[in-house]
């Protein structure tokens, strides 16, 4: 009888939310069991309001003394457990659940090298390591979506992996400025981001655009995810509002330069999600920075690319 289970998600906020699909199907077979979550702040702020969560618990053991004591400390306070399953690859992750009791253990492992969805890559993880065969379900969050007055566009410039993975600030506003007579505009970034949505914003109000909000560093995960929920329409790069604005089904499209949109792409969102790549010979490079110095995955897309897919997607 599996009556506790420590689950420790992602630490970034994407793959937190592509691992979704693998915990509810954890859920469902155990549905009388109680969870602990531990992971990052960011990520376990966006599991609020999830089934059978009993305990949350944010992974602070870089911050002061001894990291591996810190992680031992953590193992104990985690309590004895008949199921954990850790959905990280990480040295530290391995340590901290070694210390752990339950009577069932579980690291994530890569069961396969092919380019695979990760949603897939998870799910197949549980499915192996509990002898399960559920399939895939949609990304899952629990927050209600924000309701705006009118159609409202978002876009999101900022990518926390890495500059590499960013579009371009003048692009974005040319999609704003653009596409300003038909919605109202939000822009979207984490604390780190607020240069480059003021960037944007600068754009805006240059050309005499006043119906926008500026939320870069402004918004909690909480926020964030309620107010992409709430979107007519997003444009992103690769990032976690990425995977948010899936798990709600919103008309998105995604500008992918170095990353490999078949593993991470829009999980489940087919009917209202595009990507627009230019599958560059030296893309997917998987590099935070571009190692060439051009940038060209990234600076070959213009907003008039965008535009066309943004026509598909309100055909």
């Amino acid at each position: 009888m599996v009556k506790k289970i420590f689950i420790e998600i992602p630490s970034w906020l994407g793959d937190a939310i592509m691992a979704t699909p693998a915990i509810q199907n954890i859920i469902k077979t155990y549905p009388e069991a109680k969870i602990t979550l531990l992971s990052s702040f960011v990520s376990t702020q966006a599991f609020e309001g999830y089934p059978n969560v009993e305990r949350v618990l944010v992974d602070n053991t870089k911050k002061d003394g001894n990291r591996y004591k810190n992680l031992i400390s953590l193992a104990k306070d985690i309590g004895k457990v008949d199921l954990a399953i850790s959905f990280r690859r990480s040295f530290s992750s391995k340590f901290m659940m070694f210390f752990i009791k339950a009577k069932r253990k579980f690291n994530y492992k890569r069961l396969t090298k092919k380019e695979i969805h990760l949603a897939i890559r998870y799910n197949d993880f549980v499915n192996k390591a509990l002898k399960l065969k559920n399939e895939v379900g949609d990304l899952k969050l629990y927050f209600e979506p924000f309701k705006y007055e009118k159609s409202t566009f978002g876009i999101n410039p900022g990518a926390t992996y890495g500059s590499a993975k960013r579009w371009y600030p003048q692009e974005f506003a040319k999609l704003a400025i653009s596409l300003a007579s038909k919605y109202d505009i939000v822009i979207f970034g984490g604390p780190a981001e607020t240069n480059i949505a003021k960037d944007i914003e600068e754009e805006l109000i240059k050309n005499k655009i006043t119906n926008y909000q500026n939320l870069a560093g402004k918004t909690s995960i909480k926020e964030l995810i309620q107010k992409i929920a709430g979107l007519e329409l997003f444009v992103t790069n690769d990032s976690g509002p990425m995977h948010v604005a899936a798990a709600y089904k919103v008309k998105t499209v995604a500008v992918f330069g170095p990353t490999k949109f078949t593993e991470t792409n829009q999980w489940k969102n087919d009917k209202n999600g595009l990507i627009v790549t230019k599958n560059l010979e030296c893309a997917p490079c998987m590099k935070r920075e571009c190692p060439l110095k051009h940038h060209n995955c990234m600076k070959s897309i213009t907003a008039n690319d965008v535009m066309s897919a943004i026509s598909k997607l309100e055909e």
